[in-house]
């Protein structure tokens, strides 16, 4: 029964070998962290969301502005205010203060779905770059080197900074 296993192993093995010698031997990993922040586009998509980020923060801050302004004026008139008056002022304060929160979170929420989808788009663009420059080299894989926990790599294995320059290039085809 042990022989039986050794061999199966060794049919495995083998079969793979060979299997592999026709698709080629070549093993490399990327890493597409790195791509997302040194390529062109990756760069570009942090400056759009960085540019979106600032619009909003001039927002949030007017926002913030206003209702330090109210409650300064609860702070400075709650006195002489009627109970009416001042109960008034302190719902519109809170009002204000709910919006700012809301606000905040919408903001936030929706820069994190632009962040993920202007990266899913680099990833898909990125999936066909990776399969050509594969294909063309003759590896047999091409792995993510954080997602496939590749704990060593040999230098020589790393194709990020070749993926990147086609990454660029094709991207600049693009826009012409």
């Amino acid at each position: 029964m042990k022989a039986l296993g050794v061999m199966v192993g060794m049919l495995v093995v083998f079969g793979l070998g060979t299997g592999a010698q026709a698709a080629g031997t070549k093993v490399a990993y990327v890493d597409v962290q790195k791509i997302l922040v040194r390529s062109v586009a990756g760069a570009a998509a942090r400056e759009q969301l960085e540019r979106e980020k600032v619009t909003m923060q001039k927002e949030v801050d007017n926002r913030r502005v206003e209702v330090e302004k109210l409650r300064e004026e609860l702070e400075k008139k709650g006195l002489v205010l009627s109970a009416e008056a001042k109960r008034e002022k302190e719902e519109a304060f809170q009002r204000r203060v709910r919006d700012l929160r809301r606000l905040t979170e919408d903001y936030q929420k929706e820069l994190e779905r632009k962040e993920q989808a202007l990266t899913q788009r680099i990833l898909q663009d990125l999936t066909g770059v990776i399969e050509r420059y594969g294909k063309d080299r003759g590896y047999l894989m091409i792995l993510e080197k954080r997602g496939a926990s590749v704990i060593y790599g040999d230098v020589e294995a790393d194709v990020t900074e070749d993926i990147i320059k086609v990454y660029d290039q094709e991207k600049a085809k693009e826009k012409k």
